[in-house]
C-alpha cells in the first residue's frame, strides 16, 4: 500500500498507483489523465467535487468508498484538527499561518475560508475591458457592412408581379395582421431592456458584454452572405419592394447610415426589403432571451418564463407579419441557439479552450478528403441543382453540428447536464456512457487468418 508520507506533494502517477492500491482503478483515466489531479488536488478533494460536474461519478457506491478512503488519508496526513464537516477541515501542519502546504506564502486578500489545510482561493475573473471595447468596434463593423449589403440587396430585389411570393405553408394558412410586426419589434425592445438591466447589475458585465457583442456580430456577419448571394422574391403582395437604386456610392452610403442609425427597425422608420434568408429580427430575439435565462438566477422563473414567451411570441408576430419565410425564421433561430449553446459550451470548458489537435500523419488523406468535399460543393453549383443559400446554410450547419456535438462528447460533465438532454436529446441518450474523446486506434474487425498470424506474428 502507498504510504500517506508526503501525500501533498504526490505526483499524478502516485495518485494513480494510490487509486488502485485503495480499488479504484477504473478511475485513474478520469482522475488522473483527464483532470491531472496530483496529491495536493487529491488532499482537497470532496464527496461534492465526486459528485458534481466535471466528474460527477455515475455509481453511489463509488462515490462513498472513494469519500472513505479520502478521509482516511486526510486524517493521515492531517491528524490535529481534523474534522469530517468540509467547512472545518482544518489542518494545523500548513496552510493556516499565512503559507501554502509547500511553504510559498498566501496571499490573505484571496483567501476565503480553508479547506484540508489549504487556502480557499476566490475565482477572479479579469474584466479585460481592452477585448470587450475591440469586441465593441467588431460588432459595430459588422452592423455597418451589414446596413449596406441590406442596400444592395434591395436594389435587386425580385420584382412581384415576375416572382410571386414563394409557397409557404404558415403564410398561406395564416392571414396578415397589418400590426404584427411592430409587435415583435416591441418584444425585442421589452427584452433588450432587461438585458440591458441585468448587464448594469451583473458583477461580470464586461465578459457578458462582450460575449452578446461577438456573438450578434458573428451572426449578422453570417446573414450578410446568406442574405447577399441569392435574392428572395418578397414573401407578401403588402410589399412594396420593386427594384430600387440609390444612386452613386455616396447614396448607398447614406441609405445604409440610415438603416444603421435606426437599427434596422421599422418603429424608427426604416423599411427594408430583399433582406430575407435569414431572419434579424429573430435573431435579435433569441439571442436576448438566451443571455437572460443564461445569466439570471436559476429561481428567477417568472423572468425566465417572460424572456421565453417574448421571444417566441416575438417570432409568430413575425410570421404572422408576412415579412419572412417559414424557412427565414426557422433558419435563424437554429442558427443563433445553437451557436450560443456551441460558444458557451467552449467557453465553460477550460481544457477544451486551450486544447490542440493530437497529432495527425495522414496528411494526404486529410487533404484528399478536403479537397473532394470542395471540389463536390463547386461541381453541385456548377450544376445549377441547388441556389447558393442552399449550399452555404447546408455547409454552415453541418460543420457547426459536427463541432458541437464532438465537443459535447468530449466533456464528461456536460453530456450529463440538463442542457444537453433538452436541445440535444439524441446526444444524451447516444453518449452517455462515452467517456472522454474516442482514440483513433486500429484493429482488425475479425480475428486474423492463420495465414496472418504465421507471417506477421
Amino acid at each position: 500500500m502507498v504510504e500517506w508520507v508526503g501525500a501533498e506533494l504526490w505526483s499524478t502517477e502516485q495518485v494513480s498507483l494510490w487509486l488502485k492500491d485503495q480499488g479504484f482503478g477504473h478511475y485513474v483515466d478520469l482522475l488522473c489523465v483527464k483532470h491531472r489531479l496530483d496529491g495536493a488536488g487529491l488532499l482537497s478533494l470532496t464527496e461534492n467535487d465526486l459528485r458534481s460536474p466535471p466528474l460527477q461519478l455515475p455509481l453511489l457506491g463509488d462515490i462513498k468508498r472513494l469519500t472513505l478512503s479520502l478521509r482516511r488519508l486526510q486524517r493521515q496526513h492531517c491528524p490535529n484538527g481534523f474534522s469530517l464537516s468540509p467547512e472545518h477541515w482544518l489542518c494545523n501542519g500548513g496552510g493556516c499561518n499565512g503559507v501554502d502546504m509547500t511553504g510559498h506564502p498566501v496571499r490573505k486578500d484571496l483567501c476565503n475560508g480553508y479547506s484540508n489545510g489549504k487556502c480557499k482561493r476566490r475565482s477572479q475573473l479579469d474584466p479585460e475591458c481592452w477585448k470587450t471595447a475591440l469586441i465593441t468596434v467588431y460588432v459595430t463593423l459588422v452592423f455597418g457592412i451589414t446596413s449596406f449589403i441590406m442596400v444592395l440587396v434591395h436594389e435587386k430585389v425580385p420584382d412581384i408581379h415576375t416572382y410571386p411570393p414563394l409557397p409557404d405553408i404558415f403564410l398561406d394558412s395564416v392571414p396578415r395582421i397589418p400590426w404584427a410586426f411592430a409587435m415583435a419589434e416591441g418584444c425585442a425592445v421589452v427584452l433588450g431592456c432587461i438585458l440591458l438591466l441585468t448587464l448594469l447589475l451583473h458583477k461580470h458585465r464586461s465578459i457578458l458584454f462582450r460575449r452578446f457583442c461577438g456573438l450578434m456580430g458573428t451572426v449578422f456577419l453570417l446573414r450578410c452572405v446568406a442574405m447577399f448571394v441569392t435574392s428572395l422574391s418578397v414573401p407578401g403582395h403588402h410589399l412594396q419592394c420593386s427594384g430600387k437604386t440609390y444612386g452613386d456610392m455616396w447614396g448607398k452610403l447614406h441609405r445604409a447610415l440610415q438603416i444603421w442609425s435606426g437599427l434596422g427597425m421599422s418603429l424608427t422608420g426604416v423599411h427594408t426589403c430583399g433582406d430575407y434568408m435569414f431572419s434579424g429580427h429573430t435573431v435579435v430575439l433569441t439571442m436576448l432571451n438566451f443571455f437572460i435565462t443564461e445569466y439570471t438566477p436559476c429561481k428567477w422563473h417568472l423572468v425566465h418564463t417572460l424572456s421565453w414567451v417574448l421571444n417566441l411570441f416575438g417570432i409568430f408576430f413575425i410570421l404572422a407579419a408576412h415579412e419572412h419565410y417559414s424557412i427565414d425564421v426557422f433558419i435563424a433561430f437554429y442558427i443563433t441557439t445553437r451557436l450560443f449553446l456551441y460558444y458557451h459550451t467552449l467557453s465553460s470548458t477550460h481544457a477544451i479552450q486551450h486544447s490542440r489537435h493530437t497529432p495527425r500523419k495522414w496528411h494526404l488523406v486529410h487533404t484528399l478528403s478536403w479537397v473532394l468535399n470542395l471540389f463536390g460543393i463547386f461541381f453541385i453549383l456548377a450544376a445549377h441543382e441547388h441556389y447558393s443559400i442552399d449550399v452555404f446554410i447546408a455547409f454552415y450547419i453541418t460543420t457547426r453540428l459536427f463541432l458541437y456535438y464532438h465537443t459535447l462528447s468530449s466533456t464528461h460533465a456536460i453530456q450529463h447536464s440538463r442542457r444537453a438532454r433538452v436541445w440535444f436529446p439524441l446526444f444524451s441518450f447516444s453518449e452517455s456512457n462515452v467517456n472522454g474523446p474516442v482514440p483513433n486506434e486500429y484493429a482488425w474487425p475479425f480475428s486474423r487468418p492463420k495465414l496472418l498470424k504465421t507471417l506477421i506474428g
